[in-house]
């Protein structure tokens, strides 16, 4: 487990240089010195915390083969942070003074001096440089080169039941870089990888809803089944529409227009451009014109095998992200920027294409994976392109996650599970979107938001009663306290000390910041081509619901908030975010009981998922049930700061 960032990564200390985020990363200067030879200086999270003594099975053969990222920490890493700080919040005198990505590599990126160095000294010590990009220089070579380049043996560890290289001390690299390197990645051969965070399977396979359904929240009351919480409960809906969602979160006559936005997530759907017009065609959707929905795509995709990535069940990723942005924010200019894999070195390609293109202001992100599979050296790549996009005015929106607080997900048959928060949506240098339960009634009128979290329980053989009641967890909105991650200081006054100083007294960051409609039982009906039992390969639409949901509908919010602004991009937005809290009517102040008790809905489900063929399942699903997180009034751990309220948009206005 990494101990705080302030404590892990070279550099000088954030408190004094940038005291909005306490913690967060201070680029590529020195952090220490080796005690004999040529100075050397210390890469701060390059051994992972399971490379441990205990663990250590003896050295990696000589002959085995590397490959690796030396990112690049640019001409001034502390500058970056601090004006990146600044150009975001809106009590600093240089509050939205962005600069183009011209300005920003010029005033931030590495030089040529640097590269040229970092270039000399790996091949020096017999690696080859196999790639060079304005972000990092890629090399490959034997083990015993890149322990000579990096000053550290290469060991194999055991990390569950697998074993794995890793450094066994600290990498470092020559003092006489000048802090030209940020950190290595690669040197461990654990794969680092993200997963989706929707909530239905892919596209490969065919999926329907099984009915009753209703078309707004509460319109078809299950009278015939047994009662949950004393009452009868309605029938989940068939799936919110744009018009809807709309409606909720307070657009107005806001469409986006002029606003860029960008979605990243692995591979990409050969039938979006398809689907996504026939969706809003049936769906009352403004109908895509002509250049509106643009992708940006890798030369060739790799891990796309089922057991790696699983190319085909992104498809459906992309497809929800899309159709969610559109439906809110219809004039919105969209872009997809598709990664070559799940794998966060090509993640973390795509969002630097976003970035040194400025293909977008608004960057909406549904993956992620837990917190203790992310290592700092990881950390440090993802928070640089964070910070050059903020003093571009980019801003980067990531799903919370679906599994509450993770401990049934981290769980095994032998070890109790940890709680713990996601990543991306950790670094303080984000927008994390948690989830919610959103009941929109008749004529569109939202009613009421719980924090989503759901336990579920099937109805008895005899129909008279729902087995287990109410049943296990099964997922819900991500959140909790960062183990690694400081606490910035616009979550300082707002977010409860029993939250924030959960794991050191000088406070961790606590996500989510905001969030928006998550559960599947309340979610979207997205559109999409699917393969069928019977091999046909047709169009066809399903609820669906995750935080990969709500951080598109939220990406979507925000172009609303910019047209409001009259253009001029929000870039980093959780200080403006945060600003607004307590003001009137700009947040839902979402609870998991806010009709006083509790809630839920009956749902049945087709057995093989796409006809009642092989049967059909029914059961009743809990809201506000949310493994140990509670959504409660003011800041929680569920929902952030709450939910747009019909004043969010507004608020933006001449802002």
């Amino acid at each position: 487990m990494r101990s705080n960032r302030a404590r892990t990564r070279a550099g000088v200390s954030m408190a004094a240089t940038l005291p909005m985020i306490a913690g967060a990363l201070a680029l590529g200067i020195p952090a220490a010195h080796a005690a004999d030879g040529p100075a050397r200086d210390a890469l701060a999270g390059t051994r992972p915390a399971w490379a441990t003594a205990k663990a250590d099975k003896g050295a990696t053969a000589d002959s085995a083969r590397v490959q690796a990222r030396v990112y690049l920490a640019g001409r001034d890493a502390a500058g970056l942070a601090a004006y990146a700080k600044a150009v975001s919040d809106p009590a600093s005198p240089q509050y939205g003074k962005f600069l183009s990505a011209k300005q920003t590599a010029s005033r931030f990126g590495a030089t040529k001096a640097q590269v040229s160095a970092v270039k000399s000294w790996l091949k020096s010590a017999g690696l080859d440089v196999t790639e060079v990009t304005a972000h990092y220089v890629s090399v490959s070579g034997d083990v015993a080169a890149t322990e000579k380049a990096f000053g550290t043996q290469l060991h194999n560890f055991t990390k569950g039941k697998r074993t794995y290289r890793a450094p066994q001390r600290t990498a470092s690299v020559p003092a006489a870089l000048q802090g030209a390197v940020l950190t290595v990645t690669g040197l461990d051969s654990a794969p680092h990888k993200s997963h989706r965070a929707d909530q239905l399977p892919g596209p490969g396979a065919a999926f329907k809803n099984a009915g009753p359904l209703s078309s707004y929240y509460g319109e078809k009351i299950a009278t015939k089944l047994p009662a949950a919480y004393g009452q009868k409960v309605p029938y989940a809906i068939k799936g919110y529409t744009g018009k809807q969602l709309r409606a909720a979160y307070g657009a107005g006559d806001y469409t986006g227009k002029h606003v860029r936005v960008a979605i990243t997530d692995a591979y990409a759907s050969p039938t979006i451009a398809y689907d996504a017009g026939r969706y809003a065609k049936r769906n009352g959707d403004a109908a895509w014109k002509t250049s509106q929905l643009h992708q940006v795509l890798p030369k060739k995709y790799t891990h796309t095998s089922a057991d790696e990535c699983d190319a085909s069940g992104w498809y459906g990723e992309e497809t929800l992200d899309v159709e969610a942005v559109h439906a809110v924010a219809p004039n919105a200019d969209v872009t997809y920027v598709g990664a070559a894999s799940c794998y966060d070195d090509d993640l973390l390609d795509s969002l630097s294409k976003v970035v040194d293109q400025h293909l977008a202001d608004i960057v909406s992100n549904s993956w992620g994976d837990i917190e203790a599979n992310q290592t700092p050296d990881l950390a440090a790549a993802y928070d640089q392109v964070f910070q050059l996009g903020a003093v571009q005015g980019i801003g980067f929106y990531f799903s919370s996650g679906d599994n509450g607080d993770e401990v049934a997900n981290t769980a095994t048959d032998t070890t109790p599970g940890v709680k713990q928060v996601d990543t991306p949506a950790n670094s303080a240098w984000v927008t994390a979107v948690g989830g919610t339960s959103l009941a929109v009634g008749k004529r569109d009128a939202y009613q009421f938001e719980t924090g989503w979290g759901t336990e579920k329980a099937t109805l008895s053989a005899d129909g008279k009663s729902w087995t287990g009641f109410p049943g296990p967890f099964t997922s819900g909105a991500g959140g909790g306290t960062s183990r690694t991650v400081g606490q910035p200081s616009y979550q300082k006054g707002i977010v409860p000390d029993a939250l924030a100083d959960v794991h050191h007294k000088a406070g961790n960051r606590v996500v989510p910041d905001i969030s928006a409609v998550a559960d599947p039982n309340t979610g979207f009906l997205e559109g999409i081509t699917q393969t069928f039992p019977d091999g046909t390969v047709k169009y066809g639409e399903y609820r669906i619901g995750g935080t990969s949901l709500a951080a598109p509908v939220i990406a979507a919010v925000q172009a609303l908030a910019q047209e409001a602004r009259g253009g001029k991009a929000i870039g980093f937005a959780n200080p403006s975010i945060y600003q607004r809290y307590g003001k009137k009517g700009v947040f839902h102040d979402v609870t998991d009981k806010p009709t006083g008790i509790d809630l839920a809905v009956a749902r049945l489900d087709f057995v093989n998922g796409v006809d009642k063929t092989d049967g059909v399942t029914t059961s009743v699903r809990s809201l506000g049930k949310d493994s140990s997180l509670s959504a409660v009034k003011g800041y929680d751990d569920v929902t952030g700061v709450g939910s747009p309220s019909n004043g969010y948009v507004q608020s933006y206005k001449g802002h």
